[in-house]
């Protein structure tokens, strides 16, 4: 090994060759291989039904795979009972106990386990510091707040120092705002108590804000694996690119191929350079994405010029506090979207002639849609 470089964690989750059948034809999981490294924040992210949500259930013990193995510190626990996993769990309903108060909530895990009453005591004290709810230790459940009943799930799922902690949409009922303050607590959990998280959303932002790395499903499989940066500026497909962030998709043909850039014709016309990512070659159908901060709009009439420079039309613009969207027409996508500064957007007016220009570098020839 070379100097200065480090080392990555082993695999503390390991799945091989893993499918899964409810009706013995259809695969709802297909073929998935992945590692998930010890001290790793890994979202599966994907729309319902893409199999994210099965994953994870079969990690936790409530489903069964259907073929393949799961490892879990290098020990097979594909027929594993979920209590003897050493797994924490949270859901997005909360799952709490309303008779119970929430000290007795918290320390439900540890007298499974048989922990000795002092020993629970002074984890469940420690739970309460660690999520700031010290005062409320003997209210019950319905006394409390949704973004606090999560924080209680949240503890009852660390207190007994589990190797893994599953989460499975513990966001999706609480309101945006109180939402996004979740992400950054328990991202900030993680970070210090250097936990192995494995989180379930169907929310790309949510997914871009907390991860480490993310696991995109579509269809049974994983479509990409990457950190959040390396999925936003290089998608390997069309499904990827449009389900990660904001996306403008442009029909065409590849013309011709040019080393690591390719020359469209766009459906819509006109033609255009752009990154060859996942192309057949020339004469191939390609889906161009754009994404909206990285397209300019210049004023019909000027004498700008570039390598992309499409004649627009303007439907729309839109006002959204820290920025601006233009939506335009641009070579038949009637919702192609600019991302504009704050005040920018003030002297377009609908129906107005413009062009649009974007680097080669910018805009990846994909998959068709």
């Amino acid at each position: 090994m070379e100097a200065g470089m480090v080392t990555p964690a082993p695999a503390l989750v390991r799945f091989s060759g893993i499918q899964k059948s409810y009706d013995g034809e259809h695969l709802v999981v297909k073929n998935l291989d992945l590692d998930i490294r010890k001290g790793e924040f890994v979202t599966l992210l994907g729309p319902s039904g893409s199999g994210k949500t099965t994953t994870l259930m079969m990690l936790a013990g409530f489903e069964v795979p259907t073929h393949g193995e799961i490892y879990l510190a290098d020990r097979p626990i594909k027929n594993m009972p979920p209590h003897k996993r050493d797994i924490g769990m949270v859901f997005q309903n909360y799952a709490l106990f309303p008779h119970l108060t929430i000290a007795e909530n918290i320390a439900f895990p540890l007298s499974v386990r048989k922990m000795s009453r002092a020993e629970a005591q002074e984890r469940v004290k420690s739970a309460l510091r660690m999520i700031k709810m010290e005062a409320l230790a003997h209210r019950r459940p319905g006394q409390l707040s949704g973004g606090q009943q999560q924080r209680v799930a949240l503890a009852r799922a660390l207190v007994f120092n589990p190797q893994l902690v599953l989460m499975d949409e513990p966001l999706g009922a609480l309101d945006k705002r109180l939402r996004e303050q979740m992400q950054l607590e328990i991202k900030q959990l993680h970070e210090r108590m250097g936990i192995t998280v494995v989180y379930v959303t169907h929310d790309q932002s949510e997914a871009l804000t907390m991860s480490d790395r993310i696991a995109v499903f579509n269809d049974g499989v994983v479509q990409q694996i990457d950190r959040p940066d390396a999925l936003y500026e290089h998608p390997v497909n069309s499904f990827v690119a449009h389900f990660i962030g904001e996306n403008n998709v442009l029909a065409g043909t590849v013309e011709a191929v040019d080393k690591d850039f390719c020359r469209v014709v766009l459906a819509g016309g006109g033609t255009v350079t752009a990154r060859a990512v996942n192309i057949a070659g020339a004469g191939a159908s390609t889906s161009l994405s754009v994404r909206p901060e990285r397209i300019v709009i210049v004023p019909d009439g000027s004498s700008s010029d570039g390598p992309n420079r499409l004649p627009a039309k303007v439907q729309n613009a839109i006002y959204l506090g820290d920025h601006a969207l233009a939506v335009l027409d641009v070579a038949g996508n009637g919702e192609f979207m600019v991302k504009l500064q704050p005040g920018a957007h003030d002297s377009l007016r609908h129906g107005e002639s413009v062009f649009v220009t974007f680097r080669p570098e910018d805009c990846l020839a994909l998959d068709p849609v």
